[in-house]
């Protein structure tokens, strides 16, 4: 057996690392890539999402919003398949669809305590905007 594979007999914090460990802190950004930056930067921006970089034009493009960033970038292997889904903490999920009811999605109460729509970008990333309910 690999030493460096066997458990810690070290307690672990409430993060789940051992007392002194690096922690994982926050996430910084994500970014999805687009075959059609235009078209992208014209639906994020309809949802209300502020430009920090680029735009319509760039090949690389972020909206920076509560510490965090979405990025775009240009890449021709766009779309892509479903690889997962992105979720946005909002500070109204009805007045964000509003915005989205282009869409043809309503948002529902989740039973794990989130208010919530999803939908999906041109390029096939899905989105969901939620704010808890506590």
């Amino acid at each position: 057996m690999n030493p460096s594979a066997a458990p810690s007999d070290a307690p672990a914090t409430s993060s789940g690392t051992a007392p002194g460990e690096p922690q994982i802190e926050s996430l910084s950004a994500i970014t999805l890539a687009t075959g059609d930056m235009r078209q992208a930067v014209r639906f994020y921006q309809a949802l209300g999402f502020p430009l920090k970089f680029g735009g319509e034009e760039a090949a690389f493009t972020s909206f920076a919003f509560g510490g965090t960033y979405l990025n775009l970038i240009a890449d021709p292997r766009a779309p892509v398949n479903w690889w997962g889904r992105v979720i946005v903490y909002v500070s109204d999920v009805d007045a964000i669809y509003r915005k989205a009811l282009a869409a043809g999605l309503a948002p529902s109460d989740a039973p794990w305590g989130e208010r919530y729509f999803h939908l999906t970008d041109p390029d096939g990333h899905e989105l969901s905007f939620a704010k808890p309910l506590r």
